[in-house]
């Protein structure tokens, strides 16, 4: 079963794929069928991924999946959300993860609240019309350390402490973070309801 992903990330298809193959359904990169991004007005993760989700699948003429991820920190009421990527550009630095790293640990000195979660909403659609997409939802949730701590994994891993591991994210085996991660759970999930929906006999 062939699948586009809606999005033109390469750790993020790697991940997926890795996830998705032991069911033998193959991811294609959306960029790969000259499908160009979706745009992503919305302000909450599953409107974005359902936007993404129907705009792949309207182009290509297959099942699409998409993934709208970000940090969502109790102290700033689940900012920055939808805007994660571009949380640094707020604050004057360049986009990208280091400069988020360092903007999130500046916004957040004094701030004893530290609890976040890291959140991957996943929504799979047969068709741009499908009435019932699926939705899979992974939280993975932690503590802001005061630094970055590790240098294994991307984003905001070196700073997102996981107490049931007592590391944070950038200090786990890659295999037990994709495990355990925000996206690898949506994941799970989102195998579970295509097995369940899609797949009626449990299998493909």
């Amino acid at each position: 079963m062939k699948l586009v992903l809606a999005s033109n990330n390469q750790g993020k298809l790697a991940e997926l794929q890795a996830l998705f193959a032991p069911l033998g359904i193959a991811l294609l990169r959306q960029g790969e069928l000259g499908i160009p991004e979706a745009a992503e007005p919305f302000r909450t993760f599953v409107e974005n991924a359902l936007a993404k989700a129907r705009h792949a699948a309207q182009h290509s003429g297959l099942p699409a999946l998409a993934d709208d991820a970000g940090l969502c920190v109790d102290a700033f009421g689940g900012l920055p959300g939808v805007d994660t990527a571009y949380y640094a550009t707020q604050f004057g630095y360049p986009k990208g993860d280091d400069h988020n790293v360092r903007a999130l640990l500046a916004q957040m000195q004094g701030v004893t609240q530290r609890r976040a979660a890291l959140v991957s909403t996943l929504v799979a659609v047969r068709s741009p019309e499908d009435p019932e997409p699926l939705i899979a939802v992974g939280r993975a949730v932690g503590q802001i350390t005061e630094a970055p701590v590790g240098d294994n994994g991307f984003g905001f891993d070196p700073v997102m402490f996981i107490p049931e591991f007592g590391q944070t994210f950038a200090q786990l085996p890659t295999e037990v973070k994709n495990a355990n991660s925000h996206r690898g759970r949506a994941a799970q999930q989102m195998l579970q309801l295509m097995r369940e929906r899609w797949l009626p006999e449990g299998g493909l």
